[in-house]
């Protein structure tokens, strides 16, 4: 085995192809996208994987790049704590994060959590998503996952009620969460709310788009209200506590799992709940997020189950239940 002196950075696109196709309110896909970054050095390869996404002005080919400027800060010995500061939070900081923190494991001879002093991971439950579509598109999907003991239906605007509706008459046990993706107005944020209180729906995730969502803190939320668009890492908490109840925390947003950890702990100081979620990627970017599910009050890692094939030695999933990583895939 050759010995380097200086740690090594490398760094690639990948895609996967979705079973099918997922679609939200601004648009579907058949593939994810992924980036993944390598740190090696001896034989010790620690990697991350992200998900640029076009929502935040992130091309794939963008993030590439962005990590592989960092090749020679990665041979001079950059640490993740001098990462948070050298690059901005986002789907390529995610990445080279995730993949120190897995070098730093495999180097110590530990496991991530013990590395970073957190709670070992188990196993949870994760959020499975139903795909927007008519009511009875979205109806007949439901139908076939309504085994499931948590569903996230993603909704769309105009006829988000008709829709709620039809999914709870073919999952009548399943607890349901709601993700908007900013397609409501103010013009219909409480009758849409209220259609999904009057089904029993347990959360809504960010109803109105981001920047523009002062109309939560004036109304009276029959349900839970949980920010994504709306927040990335822990400076963005606090002007949100009138409008939100909870905080949708993504490696992918707040720029890796270091960033991501301490938003979890300044969130729970906050008040807010917590709901660990993810991009449609693979168990790599699963992975490190799992670090996060002991604070977690919702789950959505269901990436993997999105996809029509995840890569080797990817997460154990058991129904709905998500298992912590094998040391094979990360940490």
């Amino acid at each position: 085995m050759t010995s380097s002196k200086v740690p090594a950075l490398a760094a690639r696109i990948e895609r996967f192809p979705i079973a099918g196709s997922f679609t939200i309110s601004r648009g579907a896909k058949t593939e994810a996208v992924t980036v993944v970054a390598e740190v090696s050095q001896n034989g010790l390869v620690g990697r991350g994987e992200c998900v640029p996404y076009p929502r935040y002005g992130e091309p794939p080919e963008a993030a590439l790049a962005a990590i592989e400027a960092m090749r020679a800060a990665v041979a001079d010995g950059l640490t993740r704590q001098a990462l948070q500061a050298a690059m901005p939070p986002g789907a390529a900081r995610n990445a080279l994060d995730c993949a120190l923190i897995d070098f730093e494991a495999k180097a110590a001879g530990q496991r991530a959590w013990n590395l970073l002093d957190r709670p070992e991971p188990g196993m949870r439950t994760t959020a499975y998503t139903i795909s927007l579509g008519t009511p009875e598109a979205m109806a007949a999907a439901t139908a076939k996952a309504s085994h499931r003991p948590l569903l996230k239906i993603k909704l769309g605007g105009d006829g988000d009620a008709e829709r709620i509706a039809a999914v709870r008459k073919a999952a009548p046990e399943s607890e349901l969460i709601v993700d908007a993706n900013e397609s409501w107005t103010e013009a219909n944020l409480e009758a849409n709310l209220a259609a999904c209180a009057a089904v029993g729906v347990t959360l809504v995730e960010q109803p109105l788009p981001a920047g523009n969502d002062e109309a939560l803190a004036r109304i009276k939320r029959p349900l839970a209200v949980c920010a994504d668009e709306s927040v990335h890492d822990r400076h963005s908490l606090a002007p949100l506590r009138a409008r939100y109840d909870a905080v949708n925390i993504k490696l992918d947003k707040t720029g890796g799992l270091t960033e991501a950890l301490a938003m979890a702990d300044a969130a729970q100081a906050l008040g807010f709940e917590i709901m660990i979620g993810c991009m449609v990627a693979t168990s790599l970017s699963m992975a490190p997020a799992m670090l996060v599910t002991p604070q977690a009050r919702f789950v959505d890692l269901d990436g993997p189950l999105l996809l029509a094939r995840d890569r080797d030695h990817g997460l154990r999933y058991d129904g709905s239940l998500v298992y912590p990583p094998d040391a094979a895939l990360w940490g």
